[in-house]
């Protein structure tokens, strides 16, 4: 769909400590086989913050450099993969009230590596004029639910949070387009075929996504999730260029999942003619897949940095299990304060 007057006007990100790929070889926590084609240096992760908690520190930055406040906020949304902190627990009323402590709705979002996008669609349906969204993301992946060399080979998993305020207030740069595509006929890949459980973690802990694709493969044929997974991505990106009345190739940068160089080869690179150089891989490569938050933490390290610079698109490519994806075009109109 094409968007008009929906801004992006403060971003944020919590990534604590870093844990370098070599060290954790060395310590014996990942083989080399693991990490052998991901191109990947290193990791963030969390040595005590939980998730909720980096997700906090991502969304007060994000708040202080967008100058918004409770009276101007009047929707949160909180996207996540895994456990937060405590159980049975509102998470985004915790953003909330460590936050702006409005009566605003707050929300968390489930949708996956997808999720940030997902809150994305929905934040841009919902904003009232002169009103701003918090969207922010968070997770810390860590044993015994995930292995972060293990659960997803190909992959490595990074603890961190990240966040945006959209406004109809006005930013430094603005939403054009944004598409979302799902396929629930692609639902079964990261369940597999177990009987449903009593409790969390019933067949598997940690969580094995690969033992899941292997049994989806056995079912239903591998060529048929490939096809299935290329086909929704196209139809997301296809829809947001249009709506932007551009091609990929005039987009300055691309902002893709943080996943391994090989998948990204497969998947994007080879695929839609990416060129390496005008992606967030150098800097990906040393933070790792973070859940639902690898747009929004891609977008704001361009404006970070000052990579991104007032004139320039970015275009920014989400998918998650389920199966759903996204596509974004960001413009940048000015340079925040902030950056580089």
């Amino acid at each position: 769909m094409r968007v008009d007057g929906i801004y992006v006007r403060g971003n944020g990100i919590r990534l604590p400590a870093t844990l370098n790929v070599q060290d954790a070889i060395d310590s014996g926590e990942c083989e080399p086989k693991l990490v052998a084609r991901t191109d990947v240096t290193s990791v963030a992760y969390s040595p005590d913050e939980s998730a909720a908690e980096m997700g906090v520190r991502a969304a007060q930055q994000a708040l202080a450099r967008a100058g918004s406040t409770g009276e101007d906020v009047e929707l949160i949304l909180h996207a996540t993969t895994y456990h937060q902190g405590q159980d049975l627990w509102p998470v985004g009323s915790y953003i909330q009230r460590e936050t702006v402590r409005n009566g605003c709705l707050a929300l968390e979002i489930r949708q996956m590596s997808n999720g940030g996008m997902a809150a994305l669609d929905l934040a841009v349906r919902y904003l009232s004029p002169g009103r701003d969204a918090l969207l922010t993301t968070a997770d810390r992946f860590c044993l015994p639910g995930i292995d972060r060399w293990r659960t997803d080979p190909g992959t490595p998993y990074a603890d961190g949070a990240s966040a945006v305020v959209l406004s109809r207030r006005g930013g430094y740069a603005r939403l054009l387009s944004l598409a979302i595509n799902a396929d629930s006929d692609l639902e079964p890949l990261h369940r597999g075929d177990e009987p449903m459980g009593l409790a969390p973690f019933s067949h598997r802990m940690p969580v094995d996504f690969e033992a899941a694709k292997h049994a989806f493969a056995k079912k239903f044929g591998l060529s048929f999730g490939i096809n299935r997974a290329n086909a929704g991505q196209a139809a997301a990106v296809e829809e947001a260029l249009a709506d932007a009345d551009m091609k990929l190739g005039d987009a300055d940068w691309v902002v893709l999942p943080h996943f391994g160089r090989r998948r990204l080869d497969v998947n994007y690179l080879r695929p839609y003619d990416i060129d390496p150089a005008r992606t967030t891989w150098e800097w990906s490569r040393t933070v790792g897949h973070l859940g639902a938050g690898d747009q929004f933490a891609g977008l704001g390290h361009l404006v970070d940095t000052g990579k991104a610079r007032p004139g320039q698109r970015v275009v920014l490519f989400g998918v998650g299990a389920g199966y759903s994806w996204g596509c974004a075009v960001v413009e940048i109109d000015a340079k925040p304060s902030w950056a580089a």
